[in-house]
């Protein structure tokens, strides 16, 4: 799976498929995401190669993990996601992706923080907040 930044500056390759693809209603991801949810494929960090420069903003999540979420410096596309807890996992934004149909969300999560006005597909499983850690 190939993708790349606005600019074209950040390459990405994902030699496999996701883990799981979600929708994040989390107040972190609706700032990422200009006010809406992002959608986000969670893969094995050792199927993902990142080719570019990448600037890093580092946070703590309400979940307490300490995050490092990484953007093209250029043009500002965010690009992933990482947590101390779970070095073996990384998130990428499924907008990076060249085909972003096969990237479909299989759930949608933090459904408690989203505000009156949005929307997701109520056909998909949901949850309020995190669900449990992957493995």
């Amino acid at each position: 799976m190939k993708g790349r930044c606005l600019c074209g500056r950040v390459q990405i390759d994902a030699t496999e498929a996701p883990l799981v693809v979600r929708s994040c209603w989390c107040r972190d991801c609706q700032y990422l995401g200009a006010g809406s949810a992002t959608v986000n494929a969670v893969f094995h960090t050792d199927s993902v190669s990142l080719d570019g420069d990448l600037a890093d903003y580092q946070s703590v999540a309400e979940s307490g993990a300490k995050m490092t979420r990484s953007f093209c410096p250029s043009c500002g596309t965010a690009v992933s996601s990482r947590s101390e807890t779970r070095p073996h996992l990384v998130v990428l934004r499924v907008g990076v992706f060249e085909d972003r149909a096969v990237l479909g969300p299989s759930l949608t999560i933090w459904t408690d923080s989203a505000p009156e006005w949005a929307c997701w597909n109520t056909g998909l499983p949901s949850t309020p907040r995190q669900p449990p850690p992957m493995n």
